[in-house]
């Protein structure tokens, strides 16, 4: 009941109670005065008359208090919750319920006030946890851009010392120093960019082209950069069907190069495999990076696509790496209007899915 009907009634109530109260009240005036004390009301008009009036009187103080009292009830009480729940927020309490029954306006305040609460604890909770992730974003950049320093400082320190004192030790040295300023300018670079992802400040230059020649033409160079390992690396593709697709040709270059250096980087057979897989639903272009590396452990696959996360127990693995390339491929696929995901057995091998809309499709 809305708090407009609920005055009405009330107002109403305080109209209609002692009108009809005078009528009981007479009726029950006379039978007293008749019956119980044996007066006559025309004798004793003036008595009958005073007891009227009082009666009238306390009726109409009755009426006027226990309506006043329920509706200003009605209305006070939750008033007073929603100042105690201001009150509450105001000193950054928000960890309570605010619950008001009904459907009038101040009911609809209530609900929308107890919302209001719930998307500032939302917020609360979701500044604590970026707040948590900027400080070990830091520590997580602050460690990776160390250890290769380290490294170059510690084998220039090595030549200023005469430590490299043959051309082959010295041609080592300078090789590692290059391979570490390489390994920095990468990090730096995947940093740069996932900062731009974050930010949404990477321009994307969208175009239409086929996917099973681009991921053909990807392989090809692969398998040339790889040497005498060309044959660890395959292509499948599914059926004789339409692959094209809208995308940016550069950034999906950088999601293929990522899922495949982080397939090497765990690969741990004596045999290497990795097959790139690609196949076609309605709307979607289907591409699977499968590989039979050391697989990840079940705990730990809904996290792999989080920043700085790596499966390794120790920041000190052999197998390195920024911790964030497969946060970029996860940005860089949403981006594009697609999905990604993994699968892995543990010791058998992983597989990274990832979508692409078809051309035209939904774009």
């Amino acid at each position: 009941m809305s708090i407009k009907t609920r005055l009405i009634l009330s107002n109403l109530g305080m109209i209609i109670i002692p009108i009809f109260s005078i009528l009981f009240i007479d009726i029950a005036i006379v039978n007293i005065m008749l019956f119980i004390f044996h007066m006559a009301p025309n004798e004793n008009l003036q008595l009958f008359l005073n007891i009227r009036f009082i009666s009238f009187l306390l009726v109409l103080i009755i009426t006027i208090g226990v309506l006043t009292y329920f509706v200003s009830k009605s209305i006070i009480q939750p008033i007073q919750q929603l100042a105690e729940a201001a009150e509450k927020i105001a000193h950054g309490n928000l960890d309570f319920s605010l619950k008001i029954k009904g459907k009038d306006e101040i009911s609809q305040l209530a609900n929308s006030f107890e919302t209001m609460r719930k998307k500032l604890k939302e917020t609360k909770e979701l500044n604590k946890k970026y707040e948590q992730n900027r400080r070990e974003l830091i520590a997580s950049i602050s460690h990776d851009l160390k250890t290769p320093i380290t490294s170059i400082k510690g084998y220039i320190n090595g030549i200023k010392d005469g430590i490299a004192n043959t051309p082959e030790k010295m041609e080592r040295y300078i090789n590692t120093i290059e391979n570490k300023a390489s390994e920095l300018d990468h990090l730096i670079d995947e940093l740069f960019l996932f900062s731009k992802l974050s930010l949404n400040k990477v321009q994307y230059h969208f175009m239409q082209f086929d996917l099973k020649d681009y991921l053909q033409d990807y392989i090809d160079e692969l398998r040339f950069d790889l040497g005498d390992k060309n044959e660890m690396i395959s292509l499948v593709v599914e059926g004789d069907l339409d692959y094209k697709v809208t995308a940016d040709r550069n950034q999906l270059h950088r999601v293929m190069t990522n899922l495949i250096q982080n397939s090497l980087k765990y690969m741990d057979k004596e045999t290497p495999k990795i097959t790139v897989r690609l196949s076609s639903t309605n709307d979607f272009i289907k591409v699977a990076v499968w590989d039979n590396g050391s697989g990840i452990e079940k705990e730990s696959l809904p996290f792999i696509f989080d920043q700085f996360y790596r499966t390794d127990a120790s920041r000190n693995s052999s197998t390195g790496g920024s911790g964030i390339g497969l946060a970029i491929v996860k940005q860089i696929i949403e981006d594009h209007g697609g999905t990604v995901w993994a699968e892995s057995e543990k010791n058998i091998g992983t597989s990274i899915f990832f979508t692409l809309p078809k051309a035209g499709e939904n774009r």
